[in-house]
């Protein structure tokens, strides 16, 4: 997909607006939140793009993407993978991500620490969380996390910096708010007797579509992609 250089600033100013005015609602300060701006649907020259506007983080669902773009892509960007990170493909995607926001099992995490350990690295990670409990959807079940989250001591080099969800669709962003709560709240739980290297300062929740009810609750990284590549003037 290509756009318009002067509709991707427009887009990406009128993002950065409707964050900061999200934040401040919440009594928050707009540099508490950070954007990711997913560039799944887009080729490397709109990437490019967002990092002449100052973009500087950008995130993929597929690994392999993420390995091509990363190749043809300004060094400085700091990737997010925000999809499912399969086993195989951990080696050669973890010397190349600031953060891997979709860790989704103990199995995972404790391969991205034996690789961490083997490529002498020091990894950030999410644990990614089926709040809503759809069938669909990766993540730890709630009831799964507190023993997560003890494992996490156990990890020589990964540190587990913060939670991840999606909330289930609907078209009124309303209806997400519980969802993000609800992680907000794991997180507060969790965050009194984690480890030291699971901080949980981080919370990466809200897309194009509900990402002013993720600010309202908490998040600390907000993942874009739609909104910031659309061509008509309507909000998303």
């Amino acid at each position: 997909m290509t756009l318009a250089r002067e509709r991707l600033e427009e887009n990406l100013a009128a993002m950065r607006d409707r964050i900061a005015c999200a934040a401040r609602a919440a009594g928050r300060p707009p540099e508490s939140v950070r954007l990711v701006a997913v560039t799944k649907q887009v080729d490397e020259a709109v990437a490019r793009e967002l990092v002449a506007l100052g973009v500087t983080d950008l995130g993929e669902s597929r690994p392999q993407e993420l390995w091509r773009k990363r190749d043809l892509v300004p060094e400085l960007v700091r990737w997010h993978l925000i999809g499912p990170l399969q086993r195989n493909k951990a080696r050669r995607t973890l010397p190349l991500v600031h953060l891997i926001h979709s860790v989704d099992s103990v199995d995972l995490l404790d391969r991205l620490d034996d690789l961490a350990v083997e490529l002498n690295l020091q990894p950030s990670v999410l644990l990614e969380v089926n709040v809503s409990g759809e069938s669909a959807k990766h993540g730890f079940d709630t009831n799964e996390l507190a023993a997560a989250v003890e494992r996490v001591a156990e990890l020589q080099r990964v540190k587990v910096v913060g939670l991840m969800t999606m909330a289930a669709y609907h078209p009124d962003p309303r209806h997400a708010r519980p969802t993000f709560a609800a992680l907000r709240e794991w997180r507060d739980r969790l965050a009194r007797e984690a480890p030291p290297n699971c901080r949980l300062a981080e919370l990466s929740m809200g897309m194009s579509g509900d990402f002013e009810a993720a600010i309202a609750e908490g998040a600390t990284i907000v993942r874009i992609g739609s909104a910031l590549f659309s061509e008509s003037d309507e909000k998303p």
